[in-house]
C-alpha cells in the first residue's frame, strides 16, 4: 500500500509499505477514505521536533472496516468508522472518566510501537491497523454521503479538539470568548463556542480568509493586534472589560501569554495547542487573578458521539476548515501548503 513517511525536516515522501494485518484479536484494519494533515504534523516537518528515523505519519482518518480480529464483535466489515487520533481500551480509570486520550493503553497513529509493543502505522495511508478497535472506533450509520466526509473527519481530531478547548474553558450561554489562533483548531474552537451558546466570540486573526471563516463559524468580532495592543483591542470591544473565557489553539509561549491576559479575574483558559517551545504558566499571575487553566490532549473518542448528530443533521459544518483537497500521492504538497499558509488544512484522499 501507499503511505506517507517523514524522513527529515521538509522531507515527506509517499512510499510503498506493507499493508497492515490483524495482529491481536482486538484489532481491526480500516481502509482509509479520507485523512488529513494536522498542525501538529508541522512540528516535525519544520524540525521543531526531531525525526530520529523515517516513520509513517498522520493521525486523523475516517474509513471503512476491511478486517476484524476474532475478539471484535461490535464492528463489521463494511462499517464506515471515525477513528479518534488516540486509541483507547475503554476499561481503564481514565476511560471510565471520559478522558480517553489518557488511556492506560492508549496509542497514537504514526507513533510506533503501540501500547502493546506492536508497530502502528500512520493515518496518511491506504490502510491502518487499529488496536482496541471496538472501544476506539465509532460507527457512522450508513449510507454516508460523500459531502459529509470532511466534517466527519474533523471529529477524529480537529473539531473535537476545538470543542475540548471550549469545554475546558467553561464556555456556555452568555459567555464572552476570545480565541487565540486562527488555524484549523482555532477556527474549530470558534464554531464550538458558538455551538455551546457563547454570546460574544472574538477571533484573533491577521489573515482575511481565516477571518471570513471565523465569522461564518460564529465570531462576532476580529482582532488583528497582538500583545498589549491585542489586550487593549479586546477591552475596547468589551466596553473596558476582559473576556470570560479564552481558547488557546497554538501551543507557544506567546499564545498562552496572550490567552491569559485577555481573560478577566476569575475567568478560564482552555488550552489545546500542542506545546512547542515549552510555554510556562506564570503561577503568581494565576494566583492573583484566580484564573482557571484547563485542557490538554482532547479525548476525541469521548466527544464524537455527542458531536456526530449535529454533523449528520448538518446543523454544523466543521469540514469547511478544509480549504484544499489533494490525492494521497501529493502529500508533500499538502505539507508545504500548510507550512506556507497557503492552506488552512488539507484533506488527503487515498
Amino acid at each position: 500500500m501507499r503511505a506517507t513517511v517523514i524522513h527529515a525536516p521538509r522531507d515527506i515522501r509517499v512510499e510503498e509499505r506493507d499493508a497492515p494485518t490483524i495482529l491481536t484479536p482486538s484489532d481491526a484494519v480500516v481502509r482509509v477514505v479520507a485523512a488529513c494533515v494536522c498542525g501538529s504534523d508541522l512540528w516535525p516537518y519544520r524540525g521543531v521536533r526531531d525525526t530520529a528515523e523515517p516513520r509513517a505519519i498522520g493521525h486523523e482518518f475516517v474509513g471503512v472496516v476491511d478486517q476484524v480480529g476474532d475478539g471484535v464483535t461490535d464492528l463489521h466489515v463494511g462499517d464506515f468508522v471515525i477513528a479518534p487520533f488516540t486509541t483507547n481500551d475503554g476499561t481503564c480509570q481514565a476511560c471510565a472518566h471520559g478522558m480517553t486520550s489518557g488511556c492506560d493503553h492508549g496509542s497514537t497513529f504514526g507513533v510506533t510501537p503501540d501500547a502493546y509493543g506492536h508497530p502502528l502505522g500512520g493515518a496518511q495511508a491506504e490502510y491502518v491497523r487499529v488496536p482496541d478497535a471496538a472501544a476506539s472506533l465509532v460507527v457512522v450509520p450508513g449510507p454516508v454521503d460523500d459531502d459529509l466526509v470532511p466534517s466527519l473527519l474533523t471529529l477524529s481530531d480537529v473539531f473535537s479538539t476545538g470543542h475540548h478547548a471550549a469545554v475546558s474553558a467553561e464556555v456556555g450561554p452568555g459567555k464572552t470568548v476570545v480565541v487565540v489562533g486562527d488555524g484549523a483548531v482555532g477556527l474549530s474552537a470558534v464554531l464550538a463556542a458558538k455551538r455551546l451558546g457563547a454570546e460574544r466570540i472574538i477571533a484573533m486573526s491577521r489573515h482575511a480568509d481565516r477571518q471570513a471563516l471565523a465569522r461564518e463559524f460564529g465570531a462576532t468580532d476580529v482582532v488583528e493586534a497582538r500583545g498589549d495592543e491585542g489586550v487593549a483591542a479586546v477591552r475596547e470591544l468589551l466596553g473596558g472589560d476582559l473576556a470570560d473565557c479564552a481558547l488557546e489553539a497554538v501551543g507557544t509561549a506567546e499564545s498562552m501569554d496572550q490567552a491569559l491576559r485577555v481573560v478577566r479575574a476569575g475567568g478560564a483558559v482552555g488550552y489545546v495547542g500542542v506545546p512547542a517551545g515549552d510555554p510556562e504558566l506564570p503561577m503568581p499571575f494565576l494566583f492573583a487573578k484566580n484564573i482557571t487553566v484547563g485542557g490538554g490532549m482532547a479525548p476525541a473518542r469521548a466527544y464524537i458521539e455527542e458531536l456526530l448528530p449535529d454533523v449528520l443533521s448538518r446543523a454544523i459544518d466543521p469540514g469547511k476548515v478544509f480549504d484544499l483537497e489533494l490525492p494521497l500521492d501529493q502529500a508533500p504538497e499538502a505539507y508545504a501548503a500548510m507550512d506556507e499558509r497557503r492552506a488552512i488544512k488539507v484533506l488527503l484522499r487515498p
